[in-house]
Parts: C-alpha cells; structure tokens; sequence
C-alpha cells in the first residue's frame, strides 16, 4: 500500500474518532444542558465517543468529498450547499435507521432516546427534527470543522498522526472486544 493510501486512511480513522468524540459530547450536551436529565453516558462503549457518528462522518467525507471539490460558480454554489445539506439529511436519517435496528437486534434496544413524541417519525427510530439538525451538523463538519481537523493533521506531521492512529485504534479495538464479550457471551 502506497504512503498517501495509509495517509488516507489516518486520515479518516483520525476523524472518524474525532467526530466520535463530538457525538458523544453533542450527545451529553442534549441530555444535560438542553433536556435537563442528568448524566448518562450516551454510547454503548466504554469511552467518550458514539461511533455512528464517526461512521456518518466517513461516510459524508467519502460521499460528499466530490461534490465539495467541484468548481462552481454564482448560483450553482448555493444549490451545493442546499444539496450537501439534504445529503447529509438522508445519509445520517439512514445511518441512524440502521443502527437503530443493528443495536436493537444485538442488545435489546438502542441507545438514543425514541422519537415517539416528535411530530413526524417512523417507528420512533427516526424523526424530522434530528434529520434537520443532522443535515446542519453535516454543514458544519464539511465547511468548517473538518478544514480545520485537516489543518490541524497537517501541523501535527505524519509521525504524531500515526502514533495517535494507533494508540487510538488499539484502544478502540479494546472496547469493541470488550462490548462484543459483554453483549455476546
């Protein structure tokens, strides 16, 4: 494998941890500041992060990436923005749809709360409200805080990179096996 194919895959396996952290901290955020329920830790691991939203954030890097770099002018620079939003809507209303019925299947339940009480939902599973809020989120990330995380793995050099990719990933694998253990055996 090629030095800028590993680079890549840093690359993403560093932003997917990271957009995994801020899930998790969004995820808190909700339950202690905005709902006012207290603290829970809101993934099904043991640290600070909820995959499905490193996996939503991959999958907006991966998906949208091409239609991020396109050239466009005047008017067309507005419908991209609108487009990668309802992309992003789709993408994580379709992400969450999944892991809500992968989570239950293999724990009994999933881990969010249901969206019974949002005006237009189905199943509880998903709702408008959070497709919304997840199509913004989306803008955010592939506007703004993901230039600034490509910035910031630049500075960092590759050599940092790769150690914060392993130590990270080791640790991960550690909780995966560990959730696996628990849920399975």
């Amino acid at each position: 494998m090629s030095k800028t194919a590993h680079a890549n895959i840093r690359r993403y396996f560093l932003s997917f941890m990271l957009y995994s952290f801020i899930g998790w901290a969004y995820e808190v955020f909700l339950e202690v500041v905005v709902y006012r329920w207290g603290y829970s830790d809101r993934g099904v691991l043991t640290g600070p992060y909820c995959p499905v939203y490193g996996v939503g954030a991959l999958v907006f890097l991966i998906c949208l990436s091409p239609l991020m770099r396109m050239k466009l002018a005047g008017f067309k620079r507005y419908l991209r923005v609108l487009a990668v939003f309802l992309l992003c809507m789709l993408i994580a209303t379709g992400i969450e749809l999944a892991a809500s019925y992968i989570l239950e299947a293999a724990t009994g339940s999933w881990p969010w709360q249901t969206y019974a009480d949002y005006a237009i939902n189905f199943e509880a599973r998903i709702a408008l409200s959070p497709s919304v809020r997840f199509g913004l989120g989306g803008l955010l990330f592939l506007y703004v805080v993901q230039p600034l995380f490509d910035r910031l793995f630049a500075a960092l050099g590759e050599k940092i990179c790769s150690r914060c990719a392993w130590v990270l990933a080791a640790l991960f694998a550690l909780d995966c096996a560990a959730f696996a253990v628990k849920t399975f055996l």
